[in-house]
């Protein structure tokens, strides 16, 4: 069978430790935010939540199968317990594992995520692994491509050259934090080679290199001039804005919700994998939009990022009931 949707990226497995005792300080009007803790002291926590199998394409893999598409990812594990319960839980979630790879002798993505009240800091360690492009029968219908390791430069020029192989394939890009540090001119292949390109605003400043600026039309602009077709931009409580191929702007509100958020982990990765599970899904890019912003909306009800992830049937039943005001409008 055609995969439908080939999710490419490191997976890994994170512990979630609900602080109880810390404090955050913010500048520049809440948008350079620190938490503190007490220094050389034992901090208390109220417990950790064990959770497998997520980072970014890891959680755009399951987002997609849970809407219906035949889902595979391509990630790299360790011949480890968390590595095997990273298994089980992809295919407990019907995502394909047969392109996974298992390295003997290596230790899985072991992630550490510090949650206080609604938020998250995430201490991050990639491990470094013998990256290869998979062997394919046939060539998907989109892949999904989000964070590795900073070791996987020589992996970037392989997929890039893979993917003048397989000029069909769509691709959806969600770069990551050492993607983002490895730049713009280094990854040059994959930002050109991009059908739709996903970030939030703090990440399309850090990408082009600029002052934080409220001028959106700048930093789309600035994206799509980089390469990719297609650019949306993830505003956290402001909602996102997209640049089609032809010009056309488009602001997306966030899904209308009377519930506070209880964690925010993986509100990115539902809402790029919700819009890339749609289009390939035949959906135009306007009715993707709306798609994004229902299921990141469930899954900040959540704990980690894929529990909150909705069914094809759910989600279309909170399209079906979304009030008036939740519509695309044209960015001004």
């Amino acid at each position: 069978m055609q995969i439908d949707f080939l999710a490419i990226g490191d997976i890994v497995t994170e512990p979630f430790i609900r602080l109880k005792e810390a404090a955050v300080h913010c500048k520049m009007n809440h948008e350079q935010c620190e938490i503190c803790m007490r220094w050389g002291d034992k901090i208390p926590y109220e417990y950790e939540v064990p959770i497998y199998a997520v980072g970014n394409s890891a959680n755009a893999a399951v987002s997609a199968a849970r809407l219906g598409l035949n889902a595979s990812l391509r990630a790299y594990l360790g011949d480890d317990e968390p590595g095997k319960q990273s298994l089980n839980t992809l295919v407990a979630e019907k995502v394909d594992t047969s392109l996974m790879v298992t390295e003997q002798g290596k230790k899985t993505n072991h992630h550490f995520v510090l949650w206080y009240e609604t938020e998250r800091t995430i201490l991050v360690k990639h491990e470094e692994f013998d990256y290869a492009v998979p062997t394919l029968a046939e060539s998907p219908k989109w892949i999904y491509l989000s964070s590795l390791a900073a070791n996987s430069l020589p992996y970037h020029v392989a997929l890039a050259e893979w993917l003048k192989t397989m000029p069909d394939t769509k691709l959806a890009f969600q770069p990551g934090t050492f993607q983002m540090k490895l730049g713009v001119d280094t990854l040059k292949d994959i930002y050109t080679r991009s059908d739709i390109f996903f970030c939030n605003k703090e990440e399309a400043e850090r990408i082009l290199a600029i002052e934080p600026t409220t001028d959106i039309k700048k930093l789309l602009t600035g994206l799509q001039a980089l390469g990719p077709n297609v650019v949306v931009i993830t505003d956290d409580r402001r909602g996102a804005y997209a640049l089609n191929h032809d010009g056309a702007t488009w602001h997306v509100p966030m899904y209308p919700d009377n519930r506070p958020p209880y964690e925010r982990t993986g509100a990115g990765d539902a809402f790029a994998s919700s819009v890339t599970a749609a289009l390939a899904l035949g959906k135009t890019l306007e009715e993707a939009l709306l798609w994004g912003p229902v299921n990141a909306m469930s899954v900040v009800q959540e704990v980690g990022a894929q529990k909150g992830l909705l069914t094809r049937e759910k989600l279309d039943e909170y399209l079906k009931n979304a009030p008036a005001e939740y519509t695309l409008s044209p960015l001004g």
